[in-house]
């Protein structure tokens, strides 16, 4: 009875009523207005998409009704693989949700209030002390074990974890949003549902596309599926479309203009097992950077691909159909389409695509990343210089090597599938470097140069990935170059075929033949290079136990046809890198005068004295090893520097750490690769991570203070414990959500139509 009386009276104080305030019905609170808000600005940054503690996802009144499940998305070590549980997707409605076994944060559990105003208050009631670091036995990160109490496991957990209510260690939520949260809690939570609706100019554009997609015939039903299955994770904006608004592609059993009926198979390729229409459906809820992989859509783009697939006089007599086999080999699925049309569509929009499978599902966790650098930088080859598209003999001899692993999920055949596919591939590069070396030497002409998608940078986090157009940063270690084949299998193999709800013979084949495509590129690129330093470049790449995996995995290189390119024999890999960004300056979305500094001022122009001279001094933190720049090694991958300038101007930019590594040929041990001394920083404009690990507010007139400090810091931990005392924004501050917000606000102004809301769980305890 006391119980119940005590928790009758907690009602009462959190709905406003024994402070002497007016009662307030449930219609009081709105949830699109005032409770969304709350969760966006508190909550979003943990807690969205797969990697949402509890699969808890709050970007959404759909979201929060579902509520949480034990049973985690990123799991690489199960046996068998697991429903797939995509919001909007794999279930409508929250009895749908509970057959599911997800359960209530809402409800009140009998006289105990819901699990959600429980979590709050135990957070509530624990403050973090202001910008002091985090006691050590709060877990963060991916090391984070996924603690998933039930309602009635609560009380376990708030005394085994004191400190660790909601939001999780954290400067947490102010007295009136967590009133306002526990009012509507204590009222039921009511959800009004409020979807995005397209507006008239997106609702016409929409229909054009529809009608596109959903033409009647087998050589239109051919390239629809093609497309559907290159665009299914694009969030399309419109031209002329409204700020914010984006649709997906999705397969579904009633036609344009009805409502849609969707089918959610496992993956886009997956048979859909009835009639259907392709359609697009507005993306809901709130937009997060992790998930937020753009694609433009206007008059333009539905001309191209006219152009590109309905053009030419070929038509596809009959369509192919679905399994395993279909998946496992694209090219030979969608042969009847022309190559060319195929790979200049990707080329279009290559930036979308390596954003695909370097920002998507695959690459989350170190042993997702292990296999590639931390920089490099991308290019293609131009078609008419891809023998794949251009000789017809050669591409039948190719195609039946070309399939990818990953569609038989049995553990027990897990080596000797792998060994299938890794000797096929390994058929096909030597069927490659036999064919190619019958070509002319290759020069600048075989790279192509059609738009601004042909030059790409790539940063990796040590467990995320991040992707931008143009050469960012100095001339890296490696770089990819792509041909259709390549870029192609990398896709399908890292994004369409990827099943992130796998098992785990699914998901190491899938990362083992990663390894296979990062090797392809690099040899594409080393036929480049001139023929009698291949072998030294190589060998560079793969420093001790890589010469093992060289002998045991890959298949030799070509160190006997001629480069067309003349480079200086000293140093003909930076020589490249150099003389490309001369060749492409009018290419080059991302000019970079403070890593790559050629004389006495390494800033950029049009910024006012105070910035300018900013930039100036952090360019001496640099392209300089750690070896001589010691406090490298205690930072993070991904730090982001708020520069405040005069009258409430500020730049935001990225600060990467690039970890060196001896080789990047095994997906497990990194850290007996590491190569500490030879780690470097990257400076840019901008925000380069959906995941920053920390953040400095600094004046512009303390930057060359903060830099002094940065290089005479070296090895001392007190040295920087102070560095971060006084620029540090940890997560204890008080205006950590101002600062850390003000990141995706910098997207908003600077590129709004790639902004969303960034992801804290990597923030660190500096």
């Amino acid at each position: 009875m006391v119980h119940r009386f005590l928790a009758g009276l907690f009602a009462l104080l959190i709905s406003g009523v024994a402070l002497g305030q007016a009662p307030q019905s449930s219609s009081a609170i709105s949830y699109t207005r005032d409770i969304q808000p709350i969760l966006t600005e508190k909550c979003v940054a943990c807690h969205a998409c797969n990697d949402a503690a509890c699969q808890l996802n709050l970007g959404s009144g759909e979201g929060v009704q579902r509520g949480a499940s034990k049973i985690p998305v990123y799991q690489g070590d199960r046996s068998t693989a697991q429903a797939p549980t995509r919001l909007f997707y794999d279930a409508q409605g929250e009895d749908a949700w509970r057959r599911k076994d997800f359960y209530s944060v809402l409800d009140n559990q009998g006289s105990q209030a819901a699990l959600m105003a429980r979590m709050l208050e135990l957070g509530h009631k624990t403050p973090i002390e202001p910008n002091a670091k985090l006691p050590k036995d709060i877990v963060l990160g991916l090391e984070r074990a996924n603690m998933c109490p039930l309602p009635q496991e609560f009380d376990g957990y708030a005394g085994a974890h004191p400190k660790e209510g909601m939001p999780l260690a954290v400067t947490g939520l102010t007295d009136a949003e967590y009133q306002t949260l526990q009012r509507w809690l204590a009222a039921g939570a009511p959800v009004e549902q409020a979807p995005i609706q397209p507006s008239r100019s997106e609702a016409r554009q929409i229909a054009e596309w529809e009608a596109l997609f959903n033409r009647p015939g087998s050589t239109e039903a051919l390239v629809a599926r093609w497309l559907y299955e290159h665009l299914f994770l694009a969030h399309v904006h419109f031209v002329g479309g409204e700020q914010g608004h984006f649709f997906q592609w999705v397969r579904s059993r009633t036609l344009s203009g009805k409502p849609i009926d969707l089918i959610a198979t496992r993956r886009p390729n997956d048979p859909p097992g009835t009639d259907f229409y392709y359609r697009l459906m507005p993306v809901q809820g709130v937009i997060v950077h992790k998930t937020h992989i753009t694609y433009p859509m206007g008059p333009q783009k539905l001309k191209r691909i006219k152009q590109l697939f309905y053009s030419g006089d070929w038509h596809a007599s009959s369509l192919p159909g679905y399994g395993p086999r279909r998946r496992s080999n694209p090219f030979e699925t969608f042969e009847a389409i022309p190559a060319v049309a195929r790979y200049q569509f990707m080329l279009d929009n290559a930036e979308y695509f390596v954003r695909t499978f370097i920002r998507g599902p695959v690459c989350r966790g170190q042993i997702a990343t292990d296999v590639i650098r931390d920089n490099f930088w991308v290019v293609f080859q131009e078609p008419a210089h891809d023998r794949y598209i251009t000789d017809a003999a050669y591409r039948g001899q190719a195609t039946p090597l070309l399939a990818m692993p990953g569609q038989i999920d049995d553990v027990g055949s897990i080596l000797s599938l792998w060994h299938a596919y890794r000797d096929k591939r390994n058929d096909y590069e030597n069927l490659r470097r036999e064919a190619y070396a019958e070509l002319p030497a290759p020069g600048w002409s075989t790279l192509w140069a059609g738009n601004d998608n042909a030059l790409l940078s790539i940063f990796r986090h040590f467990d995320s990935a991040s992707v931008t157009k143009g050469l960012i940063g100095d001339v890296p270690q490696t770089m990819w170059l792509f041909d259709y084949p390549l870029l192609e299998r990398t896709y399908y193999q890292l994004a369409v075929n990827f099943d992130v709800y796998g098992n785990v013979s699914h998901q190491a084949q899938t990362r083992l033949y990663f390894d296979l495509i990062r090797n392809g590129a690099e040899v594409n690129f080393l036929r480049l290079m001139p023929a009698d330093k291949r072998g030294a470049i190589l060998s560079d790449w793969y420093q001790n136990s890589g010469k093992v995996k060289m002998w045991l995995d890959y298949e030799a290189i070509d160190t006997d046809t001629p480069s067309g390119i003349k480079l200086d024999p000293r140093d003909p890999k930076r020589d490249f890198g150099l003389r490309l960004l001369q060749l492409s300056a009018s290419l080059n979305a991302s000019p970079d005068p403070i890593n790559r500094c050629n004389g006495a001022y390494c800033s950029r122009p049009g910024l006012s004295e105070a910035l300018r001279n900013a930039e100036q001094s952090l360019s001496r933190l640099v392209s300089r090893p750690a070896a001589g720049l010691k406090v490298i090694n205690q930072l993070p991958e991904a730090t982001m520097l708020r520069i405040e300038g005069q009258g409430g101007e500020r730049q935001v930019y990225s600060l990467l750490r690039n970890r060196a590594h001896s080789n990047v040929a095994f997906m497990l041990g990194e850290a007996y690769r590491y190569q500490p001394g030879l780690d470097t920083l990257t400076l840019y404009p901008g925000v380069l991570s959906s995941y920053p690990n920390f953040m400095f507010n600094i004046p512009a007139g303390e930057v060359p203070e903060f830099v002094e400090d940065m290089e005479a810091a070296r090895d001392d931990t007190a040295r920087f414990e102070r560095i971060v005392q006084r620029w540090g924004v940890r997560r204890s501050h008080p205006q950590f959500w101002t600062y850390f917000h003000d990141l995706d606000h910098y997207i908003q102004e600077t590129d709004p139509v790639e902004a969303g809301v960034l992801d804290m769980n990597r923030y660190e305890n500096l």
